[in-house]
């Protein structure tokens, strides 16, 4: 429909300001929910879909609701949640001493405006990535399925209302259930992990392990197959080849978990660094030609609205203007000027500030767009929750700490590399934060393009999302910070034993550090790259086939991710797949499919949400396990209740959802 025509058709109800309030709301439940889950195993998920669920089952209470008011409510919530990612950099700054705490003013400007210039960055990206793409955006045509079902504006007959009131009820009873699960491991009556370890022959080490966790279970199951079996060829290769290897060459004294976990955490993990660093250089590669193709539309369009031809240009195809976008940009890039500046400024690098604001500024611009486009195709490939975000940031923390490096040496101010690393980690964490954003953008907009949306009023939407979901994430950051800590760092301040792993900001802290006093393993890293060369290489070879794949970044990330993530994630994959090729056969099985996909949702945001509540409460009490009702000589007996009762749970959700996919 062009400008012209929808003038004269009814009024659109689409970027309402009860639509917004609702978004923002939403947004408190999935942003905490996304920061604790990155904290406690580097994964977040995507928000879009049981944001869809909640849109439509809350406006429907409300007149005149439409399809596109719920999509501009899932937009809110989905591009705030996904701004949760940048947790993978910010700790770093307090596990290095730098920061005693996470403050707010600060740590909201680098979100917001890193944010919001990822907006910026996408929507010159959108024709190409989008539009004129056949990239699958798997969320992104969840959600449009989920809107379209449970609308009015489709028509939706008795069963497509009964179809959205159950998707209500099966996010609920996922979200309680996996609430009430995480409840019963808090009184330590369920172990938290189960693991075993053990040693080979010639001192080598070796084990595995699992969290016994619904929330992880069913992020694999979102993840799907092809990337669950990436995965677990990535704990093939960091436990049954890597690991062994390692600790045969170096035996240590010890437990064989103590040995095993040491040599993974020393240099594994740089091996998996290195293959995603290649995987996501070879993404950026192959997405030349299309982020050209995307550049040229969005200047025609501008050409053509200058020309007087804005009236006959579709509706689906009005952009922000580019003149906007690049104001906006420039706009954002001042107050990043600003933030950069009074970092630096009165202690050992004040000296410094011009070259390194300049420096830093320039990298931003330049490598935010580089990242926004591969974190946008990727997304778009295999979806926002399996997009290389965590690789994403590990190119640009080694970027940012060569740029630093080269500028300033530890020598010069006194041998103390910590202000160095400190700058490298915060311009790092401005962009994972543009990163973060397109990742999820590009796949709401493709929700928008299936339904019909109005893409400028949706871009409006995703910058609404973004500075509401930055706003959330410093107190949840302080408060998870007070009552847990993160591994590995001498926190006073946390009141729980047992601290927030944080995986992602460890490593990335670890790489600048390295790099910045010299220490880096770089061979390690040269072996992680040759074997993302393989990995790319068997990657295309089965993609011809048409059926198969084996994503690279998702090897690499299981390499580097401990295995107690991991392997939950692809049991989940698994898990996933089994349930969606039964009800295939059935009449059922496109609603059991969706259902499935809002059940798994729901145990992600059930869980997380306990443990953030349990935050607080550890907060208030000053007790670390506040809920504890056993103490450390009930631990066989929790790992033997733990694996029943997980069994029975993902069995009986299951099955239930099956059920109640049939009544529909």
């Amino acid at each position: 429909m062009t400008a012209a025509a929808e003038a004269s058709a009814p009024s659109r109800t689409e970027l309402t300001l009860r639509g917004v309030i609702l978004g923002v709301a939403i947004t408190l439940v999935f942003t905490a929910a996304n920061v604790y889950l990155g904290l406690k195993v580097g994964l977040t998920f995507a928000s879009s879909i049981p944001a869809a669920v909640i849109s439509m089952a809350l406006l429907r209470m409300l007149r005149g609701a439409t399809i596109y008011e719920n999509n501009i409510v899932q937009t809110v919530a989905s591009a705030a949640g996904a701004m949760a990612s940048v947790i993978f950099v910010l700790p770093g700054l307090v596990m290095i001493g730098w920061w005693a705490g996470f403050p707010f003013w600060t740590v909201f400007g680098l979100c917001a405006l890193g944010g919001v210039l990822g907006v910026m960055y996408t929507i010159p990206l959108r024709r190409a990535l989008v539009a004129q793409s056949d990239l699958p955006y798997p969320e992104g045509v969840a959600a449009a399925e989920v809107l379209k079902v449970g609308s009015a504006h489709e028509g939706g007959d008795g069963a497509a209302v009964e179809e959205g009131r159950a998707g209500l009820v099966t996010i609920t009873v996922g979200a309680v259930a996996s609430a009430l699960f995480a409840a019963i491991t808090a009184t330590r009556l369920f172990a938290s992990e189960l693991s075993t370890y053990f040693r080979l022959g010639g001192g080598a080490a070796t084990g595995v392990g699992g969290s016994v966790s619904l929330a992880l279970l069913g992020a694999g199951h979102l993840m799907g197959i092809a990337v669950g079996m990436s995965m677990l060829a990535g704990l093939l290769i960091a436990w049954g080849v890597a690991v062994p290897i390692l600790t045969h060459m170096a035996p240590a004294v010890g437990s064989a978990a103590d040995a095993a976990q040491a040599v993974w955490s020393a240099k594994v993990r740089f091996i998996g660094a290195g293959a995603i660093g290649v995987a996501a250089v070879w993404t950026l590669v192959k997405l030349a030609r299309p982020l050209w193709i995307g550049l040229g539309s969005a200047i025609a369009a501008q050409r053509q609205r200058k020309a007087g031809g804005a009236a006959l240009m579709d509706r689906v195809e009005q952009d922000m203007p580019i003149g906007v976008v690049g104001l906006v940009s420039l706009a954002c890039l001042a107050p990043i000027a600003v933030l950069l500046v009074s970092f630096l400024k009165g202690g050992p690098l004040a000296a410094y500030v011009a070259p390194l604001t300049g420096a830093g500024l320039i990298y931003i611009v330049v490598a935010g767009f580089a990242v926004a486009a591969v974190c946008g195709y990727m997304a778009g490939l295999i979806g926002s929750s399996n997009s290389p975000v965590s690789g994403m940031a590990i190119l640009a923390v080694l970027g940012a700490s060569l740029l630093v490096a080269a500028i300033v040496r530890p020598a010069v101010i006194g041998g103390d590399a910590r202000p160095l690393i400190a700058f490298a980690l915060l311009v790092t964490s401005v962009l994972l934060a543009v990163a973060v954003s397109a990742n999820d953008n590009l796949q709401d907009l493709k929700t928008g393009q299936l339904v019909d949306a109005t893409p400028w009023r949706q871009q409006v939407a995703l910058v609404i999302g973004v500075v509401a979901g930055s706003a959330v994430i410093p107190p949840i950051l302080e408060l998870l910070n007070k009552a847990y800590g993160f591994a590995g760092v001498a926190n006073s301040q946390a009141i729980a034993a047992n601290p927030l792993p944080a995986p992602q900001a460890t490593l990335i802290s670890t790489l600048a550090q390295g790099v910045i006093d010299g220490r880096l393993d770089w061979g390690l890293i040269g072996v992680g790259a040759l074997l993302g060369v393989a990995l790319v290489a068997v990657d295309a070879v089965l993609r011809r086939s048409g059926r198969y794949s084996l994503p690279p970044l998702g090897v690499g990330m299981a390499i580097y991710l401990p295995s107690s993530v991991t392997l939950p994630v692809v049991i989940g994959a698994v898990v996933g797949w089994i349930f969606e090729r039964r009800m295939a056969r059935r009449p059922e099985g496109a609603v059991a499919k969706r259902l499935g996909v809002l059940m798994v949702s729901g145990f992600i945001v059930g869980e997380s949400l306990f443990n953030v509540a349990l935050a607080g409460l550890i907060v208030a009490t000053g007790n670390g396990s506040p809920l504890a009702l056993v103490g450390d000589g009930f631990d066989g007996a929790g790992k033997a209740l733990a694996l029943a009762g997980y069994v029975i749970a993902v069995l009986a959700l299951y099955g239930w959802t099956a059920r109640r996919a049939r009544k529909v």
